[in-house]
């Protein structure tokens, strides 16, 4: 008798774990849906008009597959979009993730430091139109208060401090690359990577070194330069960015830039950044 009850257990706990198997595998759909509603606060049957079907591939493929490769979670697939779109300056898709980020977790200051980190890479003036629609969305959210300074340099150490981040993952590379320049300019180009781009950014509060390498690859990786890619990714490897991690960020943001170049960079991601 006791043997028969104990079989009757195991059966009647196998039939439940397959149902519950079937219940908590779900489809893309599914997927999308939950992921739309945390980010946007809208589901795939709230696609109409002419370009429903349009609208249905684009959110199934990235809301309920894309997002499901690699180990990032939600704040960083959408701090890794922002940037994305901030490079690629279509500031209507950036405002809508800018809120989704603000949705999913981020603090304002989390995405205006993703946003500011794109300055050295892509230039000030698209930086700057990139602000200007997150300005708007922290007013429209009444979040103006929970902006404050995150600069912690000032112009007598800035170079110092710029140096002590670059340094350990790059070394003397650019002043190598530039030393034949005339008039020693190569020294003044170097001077001014490591006092703007790590000097006066990567040294500020709100991110740290991983997350502001990983976003970086994001930035090189929009704007094609996949020379200077491959440097980031032994930096990426060199501040803790596992190679799992920097993969799943370009898959992240290939729905955005297309499968050309995400399968460049992950090209040389699979290189090792060689």
């Amino acid at each position: 008798m006791k043997k028969l009850l104990t079989i009757t257990l195991l059966i009647m706990l196998t039939i439940s774990s397959t149902v519950f198997a079937k219940e908590d595998k779900m489809t893309r759909y599914d997927i999308a849906n939950k992921n739309l509603k945390t980010l946007f606060n809208i589901s795939l049957e709230d696609n109409k008009g002419a370009d429903k079907d349009f609208m249905d591939i684009l959110q199934k493929y990235i809301f309920g597959e894309v997002f499901e490769v690699g180990e990032l979670d939600i704040k960083t697939r959408e701090l890794l979009t922002v940037t994305t779109l901030c490079c690629m300056q279509t500031l209507p898709q950036l405002k809508a993730h800018i809120n989704g980020a603000l949705n999913s977790g981020n603090t304002p200051i989390e995405i205006r430091e993703a946003i500011y980190q794109c300055a050295p890479f892509i230039g000030f003036p698209k930086t700057l139109n990139a602000i200007a629609v997150f300005n708007e969305v922290i007013k429209e959210r009444g979040l103006e208060s929970e902006l404050e300074s995150t600069a912690t340099t000032d112009e007598t150490d800035r170079l110092e401090k710029g140096h002590k981040i670059q340094n350990p993952l790059y070394g003397d590379e650019i002043k190598e690359t530039f030393k034949n320049l005339p008039d020693n300019m190569g020294d003044d180009v170097a001077r001014f990577l490591t006092e703007v781009c790590f000097g006066d950014f990567y040294t500020r509060e709100g991110l740290d070194i991983k997350t502001r390498e990983l976003l970086t690859i994001a930035i090189l990786t929009t704007t094609k330069n996949f020379d200077t890619l491959k440097s980031h990714i032994r930096g990426n490897l060199k501040a803790g960015n596992s190679i799992e991690t920097i993969t799943a960020s370009i898959i992240q943001i290939m729905p955005y830039i297309g499968f050309p170049d995400a399968f460049q960079a992950l090209k040389s991601v699979q290189d090792g950044g060689k």
